[in-house]
């Protein structure tokens, strides 16, 4: 029988222990002290799900090497808005983590300099590469990405995947050395560790929310939760409400029943990675390589050859291959797919399914791949690549978002979204890539839209703009400040060293 403890109150619950959660807990502390904040995990551990290491790239999406973020559109010129969109975001993340470094509120050890390169085969998108460079490098942002179609440059850039290669291959790469190795399972670890040694935080581990209700007098939101070692079931009220649980979000979310949650629905998508066994061939790439992506294929399949840098090891992953899963989370449940089907979504979720056959297609593609077609796909990058240095590694799970468009017919969208009441009560962030890298950009607009009135006072405005100094101008356009930012967080963050991945 389960036990039922007493209520308590608080100011803000924050459900799922993960990069999203952790960076809205150190703006909320950090902005208002006062506030009481507790954390709620399903697992037994911090940042366990889409923030760990093994199941997401660390790639510290910046667009300087994800052909997805720059389209080519049907008049053949590339888009990169998107591009130029995330990067800014990326810059604004870089700030943040600088200033808490710099305040000794977590380490730097999460980050680590590495080249983010792009590369691709024959001629035709050998035209598209050399289109995207050019575009892309009139951007301030963007200078001093080079462009090579020179075998001899290439080796030097990687010369793992340049070695026994044919030389009358038509091959051709971007290199930016500004790109960086985030793992964002030990970020969301070092941020939780500070917000937990401060009053008025708390961290609670192996709680399952159950339900999420508004209370009779309008006042809070009610967070059922049953704490699973005790098997003590408890209510929370709270004066704000985030779900940053991953996959586990919408689910979350629907329980809710606020009126700006009706017509979504996830896709999920799962992953798997080739893992490097061999020392050797670890120890000789030194990039993050992205190719692109095949056709009808989620932004989180795009390959790519990746140094990492995972507890305190040199890794080397290449993948990651899609396949498919009804679970919503890794650590999920098979039902999570059908139980998020409900009258209100249905009807975007067929409609998303008959837009996306492709999608479909693909992924039945690639769950029927056997190692060796796996390994045939690997050599497209490496072709000395041997089956006995590689092993297969299960990535993390993503659910793409699924929403009505402008039109009302249900679209699969590749991106993440924030729902939130119109009151700021509670809010939601659904959705995958780039999510992580564009965590503080998100908590922002987040902030914007819940606490409006805290967000123009001078004491908040203040606060941000020391922990992010270029708060409200675009770096892009301020060429003198975006160098004076990238001077300083390199420095702090030691990206300006010769230690890399």
């Amino acid at each position: 029988m389960t036990k039922k403890s007493e209520d308590q109150v608080v100011d803000v619950v924050l459900i799922g222990a993960g990069i999203m959660s952790a960076t809205l807990g150190v703006f909320l502390k950090q902005l208002q002290p006062d506030w009481n904040i507790e954390i709620l995990e399903r697992l037994d551990e911090v940042a366990a799900e889409s923030s760990a290491a093994w199941n997401n790239a660390g790639t510290g999406h910046a667009a300087l090497c994800e052909l997805n973020y720059t389209p080519q559109k049907e008049d053949g010129s590339v888009d990169c808005s998107k591009a130029f969109k995330i990067n800014e975001q990326f810059e604004v993340s870089k700030q943040f983590w600088a200033y808490l470094v710099e305040h000794d509120l977590i380490k730097p050890d999460f980050i680590k300099p590495v080249p983010h390169m792009s590369f691709v085969r024959g001629a035709e998108d050998i035209a598209y590469l050399k289109k995207r460079h050019e575009a892309l490098t009139q951007h301030e942002l963007f200078k001093g990405m080079q462009y090579s179609e020179d075998h001899a440059v290439l080796k030097q850039w990687f010369p793992l995947m340049m070695e026994d290669r044919d030389p009358t291959e038509e091959v051709a790469a971007t290199k930016m050395d500004l790109g960086t190795d985030v793992n964002f399972g030990a970020l969301a670890w070092s941020m939780i560790q500070y917000l937990f040694s401060r009053d008025r935080s708390i961290l609670k581990l192996a709680q399952d929310v159950k339900d999420i209700d508004r209370s009779k007098d309008d006042k809070y939101w009610e967070v059922k939760v049953k704490n699973l070692t005790t098997d003590v079931t408890r209510i929370i009220k709270a004066k704000f409400v985030f779900i940053g649980a991953g996959g586990g979000a919408l689910h979350l979310l629907e329980k809710s029943d606020i009126p700006e949650a009706k017509g979504y629905g996830g896709f999920p998508v799962s992953g798997q990675w080739l893992r490097c066994t061999n020392p050797e061939v670890i120890e000789r790439h030194h990039a993050k390589v992205y190719g692109k992506a095949a056709v009808g294929a989620p932004p989180m399949s795009v390959p790519h050859l990746d140094s990492r840098m995972i507890n305190g090891e040199k890794e080397l992953l290449f993948g990651p291959y899609a396949g498919f899963s009804t679970k919503f989370l890794k650590n999920g449940s098979y039902m999570d797919l059908p139980t998020s089907i409900k009258f209100g979504n249905i009807v975007p979720m067929l409609q998303a399914g008959i837009h996306n056959l492709s999608l479909t297609k693909y992924l039945i593609q690639q769950v029927r791949l056997s190692p060796e077609e796996k390994l045939e796909v690997l050599k497209e990058f490496y072709p000395d690549a041997k089956m006995e240095d590689w092993e297969l590694a299960i990535a993390g799970q993503r659910v793409q978002v699924i929403k009505k468009n402008a039109e009302g017919d249900g679209v699969l969208e590749f991106g993440t979204e924030l729902v939130s009441a119109a009151d700021g009560s509670i809010a939601a962030l659904l959705g995958a890539s780039p999510g992580a890298s564009t965590a503080v950009s998100v908590m922002l607009e987040l902030l914007k839209k819940c606490f409006p009135e805290q967000m123009s006072s001078a004491s908040w405005q203040s606060k941000i703009r020391e922990m992010i100094p270029s708060f409200g101008r675009e770096l892009g356009n301020n060429p003198d400040l975006l160098h004076e930012m990238r001077k300083w967080y390199s420095g702090v963050l030691k990206l300006d060293t010769a230690e890399t991945v």
